[in-house]
């Protein structure tokens, strides 16, 4: 299940790969997901795969040559289909097994790692491209329901204790370490799980954008519950 709220309105659903691509952002949608329902086993190709570390990519080749049940091997086609057309878009999908992510612990009172809430940044026009097949879902946080933490007052002095250069300087600072792409949730936010099986699209940071950048963040995973990630 997907939640259901007045955040709704920044996300626009369709049905389809192509309709998913082609429909523009606009006005407060700044989320595209392609709702879908998908059969097989996605927990099995986890089991199945060699892993290596907190995060273990798993290659198109190793993940064709996996000994599956049939429910795996339903699993399988959908992941191998999914990486083919977001190749044929254009897009550069890594499908990951992940323990966990490293915790950024430089600066204690502002981690900058993906288990806060952030937006991505490109240099040039982009998306962000996120399906979870397995495990705890991603959450969006409608914006209007963000704050940046660089403007939250005892933050933004909290940073400028850290930098030691000219004034003028203090917001490449700011850019430079990401810390502007960080937001804190407001009281009474309600961040939306992305759920399961479905495929999204967010909006990035870009210099062509016309709409605000979506912000999100990877769950806290369950002792023992690997994820199973697609994200370009």
């Amino acid at each position: 299940m997907i939640d259901s709220s007045p955040a709704e309105k920044h996300i626009h659903r369709v049905s389809n790969f192509q309709d998913l691509v082609s429909t523009p952002f606009n006005g407060e949608i700044n989320a595209i997901c392609w709702t879908r329902q998908l059969t097989g086993d996605f927990s099995e190709i986890v089991k199945k795969v060699a892993l290596s570390g907190n995060i273990t990519e798993i290659e198109e080749e190793e993940l064709r040559a996996l000994q599956l049940s049939e429910q795996g091997q339903l699993a399988r086609e959908i992941l191998l289909n999914d990486l083919e057309i977001l190749k044929a878009h254009g897009a550069s999908p890594i499908l990951n097994v992940i323990n966990h992510y490293d915790r950024d612990d430089t600066y204690p009172f502002f981690p900058t790692d993906v288990y806060s809430f952030h937006a991505d940044r490109s240099p040039i026009p982009t998306d962000t491209f996120l399906c979870t097949y397995y495990g705890e879902s991603s959450e969006i946080l409608p914006n209007s329901q963000g704050q940046k933490k660089v403007l939250i007052p005892e933050i933004r002095d909290e940073l400028r204790k850290l930098y030691h250069g000219a004034d003028e300087g203090f917001e490449s600072f700011l850019s430079d370490h990401f810390f502007d792409l960080h937001y804190q949730a407001k009281p009474n936010a309600h961040p939306i799980s992305l759920g399961i099986g479905h495929l999204w699209r967010l909006a990035v940071d870009h210099p062509e954008s016309e709409v605000p950048p979506c912000i999100h963040r990877a769950p806290k995973e369950k002792s023992g519950q690997s994820r199973l990630l697609m994200i370009c």
